[in-house]
């Protein structure tokens, strides 16, 4: 009968290992070794090990620490680990839990025990290891589902703008790369990939509120009266309205984000912005980065009021001014995440 199982028991004396191995042979495969050092390189690998015997002390790379090279890979949380010993130092079994082992069995042990024990742990972690991967798939299916919705809502947005429909993709793309540029040089905008993911689908949406605006006013070809200009200024707080009309159907770090860029896309570093006129860190990282890269692909592209800026006048009017004032340190690093921008997307 072929075994599809596989038990990795780990410790330093060779006679542990052979009884070990006998109480689990006839069902499971296993591997054994008497370092901590070659256990640890087994678990990097692709093995599929369903449990890990793993005794405490051991010369130079202990129990314990194949319990923390465990906890970097994120193995521990895949795979439940007993601790074998027959050390009764509360401090090294406590410390053993703290790093994720599932249970601590004290030599010496009832063979019969110790196999229902860790049958049953095995069985419970297969369990939860595919409702994961079952919730994953949802997981992911939604996030598609709502990635559609959003870049539906920008779409019709485009269609009345005039625009071809790639002006949300590119401010999507770029805001992704610059959020990641500005995430990997300052510590204190450092953000998980995830979340930079998330920021990128909701810059899809900063102009969703653009869908309020008339027509008259949103394609007019001249410069725009004061009047015009101040219903133009109403899009930012009109997406929020929006959003906040199909907050169920979105992703809640999305809407969050998305719900922020909206409002404060237009705000500006020196506080001359609109609506809420907030100034410097007061606007959130996300909303600073969607405002400088609507503000490039705004200036680089053609509208129906201009013709579109090469790229070094547009950095030029970017750094200079020209187009309202910007933190100093995305403008330290925009041209670099434009590079990396460009060579994926060009």
């Amino acid at each position: 009968m072929s075994k599809e199982k596989t038990i990795l028991i780990v410790d330093d004396v060779d006679i542990n290992r052979i009884i070990l191995g006998e109480v689990f042979d006839d069902e499971y495969n296993i591997i054994d070794t008497g370092s901590g050092a070659e256990a640890i390189e087994i678990l990097a690998g692709d093995t599929d090990i369903s449990a890990v015997l793993l005794d405490i002390l051991m010369p130079e790379v202990n129990g314990l620490d194949v319990l923390r090279a465990m906890n970097k890979t994120g193995r521990i949380e895949k795979t439940p680990v007993f601790m074998i010993t027959a050390a009764d130092s509360e401090d090294m079994l406590m410390e053993s839990y703290n790093l994720g082992a599932i249970d601590v069995i004290i030599k010496p042990f009832m063979a019969q025990f110790l196999r229902c024990r860790v049958d049953s742990v095995i069985e419970l972690y297969e369990h939860r290891n595919k409702l994961e991967k079952i919730v994953e798939k949802q997981v992911a299916r939604m996030n598609e589902m709502m990635r559609s919705l959003v870049e539906t809502l920008a779409a019709v947005i485009e269609f009345r703008d005039c625009e071809s429909g790639e002006h949300v993709r590119r401010v999507s793309l770029l805001s992704e790369a610059l959020m990641r540029e500005v995430s990997n040089v300052y510590e204190e905008y450092r953000m998980p990939e995830a979340e930079i993911e998330k920021i990128a689908t909701s810059a899809i949406l900063h102009d969703i509120g653009k869908i309020s605006t008339p027509d008259q006013i949103l394609n007019k070809p001249g410069r725009l009266t004061a009047e015009e200009f101040d219903i133009m200024k109403q899009h930012t707080t009109k997406g929020c309205d929006i959003l906040q009309k199909i907050p169920d159907v979105m992703d809640a770090g999305v809407y969050r984000y998305g719900y922020d860029i909206c409002r404060h896309h237009h705000e500006r570093w020196d506080g001359r912005g609109y609506p809420d006129g907030l100034k410097g860190d007061d606007i959130s990282i996300w909303a600073q980065v969607v405002s400088m890269v609507d503000v490039y692909d705004a200036l680089t592209s053609e509208r129906v009021y201009k013709k579109g800026f090469p790229k070094e006048k547009a950095l030029s009017m970017i750094k200079n001014g020209d187009c309202g004032a910007f933190n100093p340190k995305l403008l330290d690093v925009f041209e670099d995440a434009l590079e990396k921008y460009e060579k994926k997307h060009n």
